[in-house]
């Protein structure tokens, strides 16, 4: 699903036919990521998109969900720039696994349904990404803006600079497992009069 700023907008209050209710999901960042290493660096891709980070522990899903709120502006901006509408958001952290490690922000790629997708903008959130370097334990995080297109309840191909990771298949099964007890615990939650 694409966001776009009236989505954005809207939050949890808008058109939500088809989305998991919020307030209801288990889920950790980590379920709802893909994890990878390469050269020195970890790094942690995760979709912004209502569908996963509903999933999510509440507190956790009201930080992403206003994560994105807050720099509504600016990925809209960048949309606008870039000719991009819709959009997919992801939420990008490298962290350093070494002193004085360097990272490449625009080294990442997604493959879905055969289709190659390079992020269109990035939007730091962190006052290290312009230095494109990291220390130990360090990290440093971007929103990132990619065409519309990605597939994200189909297997997803994540790659950084020579190295390819399928582990969104597994993310998968979580994120279906999650969605059906989401559901349960909505209906069995009592209603407010």
């Amino acid at each position: 699903m694409a966001i776009t700023q009236p989505a954005l907008a809207q939050g949890a209050a808008g058109d939500t036919s088809g989305l998991p209710p919020a307030g209801f999901g288990t889920l950790h960042q980590d379920d709802v990521a893909v994890r990878m290493a390469a050269a020195n660096v970890q790094l942690r891709v995760m979709p912004l998109d209502e569908r996963i980070i509903r999933l999510l522990a509440p507190d956790t899903y009201r930080s992403m969900s206003q994560l994105v709120a807050s720099r509504s502006a600016d990925i809209e901006q960048a949309a606008i720039q870039h000719g991009v509408r819709p959009y997919d958001l992801f939420l990008v952290t490298f962290f350093g696994l070494q002193p004085r490690v360097e990272f490449n922000p625009e080294g990442i790629t997604l493959t879905s349904q055969n289709r190659l997708f390079r992020p269109v903008a990035l939007l730091p959130l962190s006052a290290q990404w312009s230095q494109r370097e990291l220390n130990q334990r360090e990290t440093a995080s971007a929103i990132y803006l990619f065409e519309e297109g990605i597939a994200l309840l189909e297997p997803i191909i994540v790659s950084y600079d020579g190295v390819s990771s399928t582990q969104w298949e597994q993310a998968l099964r979580s994120i279906e497992q999650e969605r059906a007890r989401v559901f349960a615990r909505a209906a069995a939650a009592p209603k407010s009069p």
